[in-house]
């Protein structure tokens, strides 16, 4: 099947020209540029071949699906797509109605290579250029684009293929979710043995992102709103170089939703189901203190999770105690704080509430600070049973939520809150399945069965 390939490699003046050119190049770069170019010359040739010569299998045809006759052969028609060796042109075979029936053409070849009738761009070009979409902006994306196969591609172009997958991500989320819903369990994702023994950590969180006020313009005011994150990992532990031991994620999976709680509770449960809820040997669920979020452990994890209130977000309730007791700015109001702060740490809750307490008794307090204070006695009475810090501590259970916040910073604050950026409500759901797809291991899944990994070719031994 070779061949003819072998042939043009001795006949074809570009081949001719390549080997010339490499001739006369002295600089390392320069001999592994030209040698690039020729590798894409080949591989283009060889597609070519490929395609040529399997066009020319028989297949069988359908019948018409208006008279229900079988097609028959037109000859061949010529097509061709760009693809990461270049633009690839090859001859199928067309079939139309014995009896002149509409819209009754075929071709059965682009079924078997999986394209559609009007596809002008291969799939592992689209992939490309939306996998760079998921971490730049698009006018970067697209120029690295050109830089890393020589396909020149413009922002709008890649927008169109972001819009097209992150359409098919949330359509396959829907079906997921609407399975679920029924009673039908997700397959849980296989974990090696050492990663399944290990707690597994929920969380969640809010950020705010940049949105224009109305669809198709720029104009106006911006809108913000908040996506729901929520993060999920095995907790393990490794060793730094001075020895002290610190936790380390792994299987880390997100969760996202430009909306409300409500609709992150769903996705939340679905990736908890996946990620081995019911087999882990403990859950931990760690969130700052928004009631919203805490009803979401209610309703999904209570049963089966530790409640954990970020430590950070409690000790931050105290200072304003403090600074509603004693004036936030002397010496005592600070005593104060890191006493009911080191109590707070090291399990001694019950303390620190009759500390709270005894200082709402203080003659002369105003109105307004008394009324911090029991705010604050009010919080911390509520979340009795999720600030036993010293009992976490023995249960090697973290006691912040930095794993979420961190999540919600990569996520969100990296790629869609850059300088004057402006999103549409679907445009950024779109990209954001997209980047939810990637860190969830999930990505390549929308770009068919193919395996995308690329190994280096091994060393030739002479």
């Amino acid at each position: 099947m070779l061949a003819p390939i072998e042939q043009w490699w001795t006949e074809d003046e570009i081949w001719r020209q390549y080997c010339e050119e490499l001739k006369q190049t002295t600089s390392l770069v320069s001999i592994v540029w030209v040698a690039w170019q020729m590798g894409l010359w080949i591989g283009r040739a060889i597609v070519e071949d490929q395609l040529n010569t399997r066009a020319q299998l028989s297949s069988p045809w359908r019948k018409c699906r208006h008279c229900g006759r079988h097609l028959r052969s037109k000859g061949f028609e010529k097509r061709r797509m760009l693809t990461l060796v270049g633009w690839v042109k090859w001859r199928r075979r067309v079939g139309c109605c014995p009896d002149g029936c509409r819209d009754s053409r075929e071709h059965p070849f682009d079924q078997v290579l999986e394209i559609s009738a009007y596809q002008q761009t291969s799939d592992e070009v689209r992939r490309l250029g939306c996998l760079l979409c998921v971490f730049l902006p698009f006018e970067l994306s697209s120029w690295l684009l050109r830089q890393f196969t020589g396909l020149q591609f413009e922002s709008d172009t890649l927008w169109s293929w972001v819009q097209a997958q992150g359409r098919q991500a949330m359509t396959e989320l829907s079906q997921q979710l609407a399975r679920l819903s029924t009673g039908k369990s997700p397959e849980v994702e296989r974990l090696e043995e050492k990663i399944a023994k290990m707690t597994l950590a929920i969380g969640a969180d809010g950020v705010k992102v940049p949105l224009r006020p109305q669809a198709k313009t720029p104009k106006g005011k911006t809108c913000w709103r908040e996506v729901k994150i929520a993060v999920l990992a095995r907790l393990g532990q490794r060793l730094t170089q001075t020895g002290k031991r610190v936790t380390r994620l792994y299987q880390r999976r997100l969760v996202g939703v430009l909306g409300d709680l409500k609709a992150l509770g769903p996705r939340l449960q679905l990736e908890a189901m996946r990620q081995g809820l019911d087999q882990a040997p403990r859950v931990v669920w760690l969130s700052d203190g928004a009631p919203g979020f805490w009803k979401l452990y209610q309703h999904y994890f209570a049963s089966v999770a530790v409640g954990v209130l970020d430590f950070y977000h409690a000790a931050g309730h105290l200072w304003r105690a403090a600074a509603a007791y004693l004036d936030g700015r002397t010496k005592e109001a600070r005593w104060w704080f890191e006493l009911l702060r080191h109590q707070l740490r090291h399990g001694r809750w019950s303390q620190v509430l009759r500390e709270l307490i005894w200082a709402l008794h203080r003659p002369g307090l105003p109105t307004s600070n008394r009324q911090t204070l029991k705010q604050v006695a009010f919080y911390l009475q509520n979340h009795i049973e999720h600030i036993d810090y010293r009992k976490f501590e023995q249960m090697d259970l973290p006691l912040g939520s930095g794993m979420v916040e961190s999540a919600c910073k990569w996520l969100i604050q990296q790629r869609f809150k850059g300088v004057g950026m402006r999103w549409s409500e679907e445009g950024f759901n779109h990209l954001l399945h997209l980047r939810l797809a990637w860190v969830n291991g999930r990505f390549d899944n929308l770009f068919g069965n193919t395996s995308w990994t690329v190994t280096s070719p091994p060393s030739l031994n002479r």
